[in-house]
Parts: structure tokens; sequence; C-alpha cells
């Protein structure tokens, strides 16, 4: 039970000694922290807005799909559009080739040749001309689909860098701002809402 009370004790005396340690802060002190000084000290840097910088990186990814991105420096999106444009034509080849050998076989069939790839030794059609036809009109649709969603995909490139190269040359610096605030007016007992915008040149 001693040993509980001696405990308790050099805790309270440790709590008020630590309290009273800390230093004060009034409207007196006029004191800066080295932060504040940085703060102060830091030079904004102003940059000039180029206005074809937009039409410059949409240019550069028409020609080449990713160098709008190269331009505009975000490196990172560069593999993710090859990416996607090389996909839309993976399919869009793979599709033609698949296309081309059952238009090839039906052609033969027509001609009076039973030697497609999709008969057997015999002679005998593995897949019947009604299937040829069905085979190539699917085909020909995932092709055309492949190539509107390749289209598309280079597209998007091109619209990617130049909304990317306008919003490089937003304006987000300290000299011009838009802060909303709050204020009790005392004269009316009430609280004011408001805007302040700050410009400084």
């Amino acid at each position: 039970m001693l040993n509980k009370s001696k405990i308790f004790l050099l805790l309270c005396l440790f709590s008020v000694t630590f309290s009273f340690s800390q230093k004060e802060k009034d409207s007196t002190n006029i004191a800066l922290d080295k932060e504040l000084v940085v703060i102060e000290n830091q030079v904004f840097e102003k940059k000039e807005i180029d206005p074809l910088r937009p039409s410059k990186a949409a240019f550069y990814s028409a020609i080449l799909p990713g160098a709008g991105q190269a331009y505009n420096k975000k490196y990172w999106k560069i593999p993710i559009v090859w990416g996607a444009i090389g996909t839309g034509v993976y399919f869009y080849l793979r599709n033609d080739s698949q296309f081309d050998r059952y238009r090839d076989a039906y052609k033969r069939r027509l001609a009076g040749f039973t030697d497609d790839e999709f008969s057997d030794a015999n002679g005998n059609p593995l897949i019947s001309d009604d299937g040829l036809i069905r085979a190539q009109q699917q085909f020909r649709r995932n092709k055309e689909i492949s190539l509107l969603v390749t289209i598309g995909l280079y597209a998007l490139n091109i619209i990617d860098a130049n909304v990317d190269a306008h919003l490089l040359q937003f304006n987000v610096d300290e000299n011009l701002s838009l802060r909303p605030h709050y204020q009790f007016n005392q004269m009316e007992n009430s609280s004011d809402l408001g805007l302040t915008v700050n410009f400084k040149f």
C-alpha cells in the first residue's frame, strides 16, 4: 500500500513540473519560428503560359501515340497507351486472319474443291457451308468492333494529351487564391459567412 501511494505522489509531482515547464505564448510574444521565416523568404516563380502547348501535345500524340504524354512529362502513361492500342490492333489482326481462313475455305467449296482445311482426308466437310458463312459473319463483326475500339483508344490518347497539357498550365500558386471565411458580427450578434478573393501582383 505504501508503494502505491509513493508512486502516485511521484506521478503528481512529475505532472505539475511538466505543466509549468512549457512555454506560454501570448500576443506580446514576438519571437519568430524558423518555419515562418522560411515561408516568408520563399520565392514564387511565375511560369509563362504557352497557349500552343495543348495543341503541340495533341499533334505529337496524333503522329505517334504516347508522344504527347512524353511531351507533358507523364512518362508512366506511355506503356498504358501502347498497351491499349496494341491490344486493339492484335485483336483486329487475329479476327482478320480467322475471317480469311473461313472465307478461303468457302470459296474453294464454291469452286468445287473438297480439300479445304475444314474437311477430312476423305473430302467430307467437318463444317457445313452454312457454318462457314456464319463464321465469316462473326469474325467480320469482331474485326469491325476491334477496329472501332482501336480508333477510339487512339482518339482517347490524343484527348488525354491535350487535356493534360491544359491542366499543367492551370494556375494554383499562392498569388491567386479564393478562400471562404467565417466571421462573428458583434454588432448584430450573428455570424457572417463569406468568400475572399486575393490577387497579388
